[in-house]
């Protein structure tokens, strides 16, 4: 047979295949009905387990293990068809619902907010994008931000979360494991690294610099060229240029913003040193009410899963069958738990969707712990 007829044979399979997909979803849906009916859960892995094996057995050795990768994204879409029909009963969709209902449409202009570092700070610059003109309380670490979210402190708090060239921020993911709070904004910044000197200092008298270790794995190449030069890591870049000025010294230096060098009367010695010109940061601004603002459209949300194969591609089968994009997966250790991971994930969908909706409601019985982390929309 020529090419033409071969797909014509496979057109007429594929309209058997459609027409019995509808008929066994339709008997999915009075499963459904039956397992809530008699208190039932919809997922039963004993079933399942049967069920793969007794398709790969009838499918045969060659085509075993393509039957199996079939039958268990069937059974993704059937247990997704069935939950859909009481997808308004979660008690964390009526939470968003009313989150969405009782959040003013107008972003806050002028709110009280922690910033982690010195005035000068990239997350003060990011802060001053994000709001109109908000009234800034510094703190020294990120921690310090998230306890001052927690105790009532500050009503925001600006945190980095991620850098296009040194990656995410873990001690911050490691805190958002600890802490309760929401995201109600985030914001994307280019970010320019520069060596800040004192007046007079020339290249060659520099013997240490100062910065904090994302700036300086984001100026790795620039740092090659000092080889007999010491590079401290401290807490924030802001904090290093501070720390220049302060000491009035010729020998010293730091990789900070120009804002920093007008700031503090620094001199910059070398501009833009960081590796790649579209060095971006993107920064999350948290709360400890969940807010939702109108056209919110990214989602991020912490979850633990079971310690055993194929639990992730549960998660990301789900996602797929509701044509939801996912941004970015980030897991990270839980503390004082052996071999435990809290995954994270940044999912682009609207919150008008059906899609967000069902998803809301569906994680709860997909992973052992599920945190919802806020929908907000993204400002460049």
């Amino acid at each position: 047979m020529d090419l033409s007829q071969l797909r014509e044979n496979i057109d007429e399979i594929d309209d058997q295949l459609v027409r019995l997909f509808g008929q066994r979803m339709d008997i999915a849906a009075q499963i459904a009905e039956y397992k809530k009916e008699n208190g039932l859960p919809i997922l039963m892995p004993t079933r399942e387990r049967e069920k793969l094996q007794a398709v790969s057995e009838k499918a045969g050795p060659d085509m075993a293990n393509y039957t199996r990768g079939l039958y268990s994204m069937l059974f993704e879409l059937s247990r997704s068809y069935q939950r859909k029909r009481s997808i308004r009963t979660s008690a964390l969709y009526q939470r968003i619902t009313q989150a969405i209902s009782d959040t003013q449409n107008l972003f806050p202009q002028s709110p009280m907010v922690a910033c982690q570092g010195v005035e000068g700070a990239y997350s003060q610059i990011a802060c001053e994008k994000i709001f109109k003109s908000p009234y800034i309380m510094y703190f020294k670490n990120f921690d310090g931000v998230f306890s001052a979210i927690d105790k009532g402190l500050c009503q925001y708090g600006i945190l980095p979360i991620e850098n296009s060239t040194a990656g995410s921020v873990k001690k911050v993911y490691d805190l958002m494991i600890q802490h309760s709070f929401s995201i109600v904004r985030s914001f994307r910044m280019k970010v320019d690294h520069n060596l800040l000197v004192n007046p007079g200092t020339k290249l060659e008298d520099i013997r240490e610099i100062y910065s904090h270790e994302h700036a300086i794995n984001q100026c790795g190449d620039f740092l090659k060229t000092m080889p007999n030069v010491k590079v401290t890591s401290i807490e924030n870049t802001a904090m290093a240029a501070e720390m220049v000025c302060k000491s009035g010294r010729h020998d010293v230096a730091a990789l900070s913003s120009r804002a920093c060098a007008e700031l503090y009367g620094l001199e910059t010695l070398a501009a833009s040193v960081q590796d790649r010109g579209n060095n971006q940061t993107r920064f999350i601004c948290i709360s400890k009410n969940l807010e939702i603002y109108p056209g919110s459209d990214k989602t991020s949300i912490m979850m633990v899963l079971p310690h055993k194969p194929g639990a992730l591609y549960k998660i990301l089968a789900q996602l797929y069958v509701l044509g939801i994009n996912v941004t970015k997966l980030e897991s990270r250790p839980i503390p004082d738990r052996d071999f435990e991971f809290m995954f994270y994930f940044d999912l682009e969908t609207s919150i008008y969707s059906e899609e967000f909706v069902q998803l809301m409601c569906d994680l709860d019985q997909l992973c052992e712990e599920f945190t919802y982390l806020g929908s907000y929309c993204e400002v460049v």
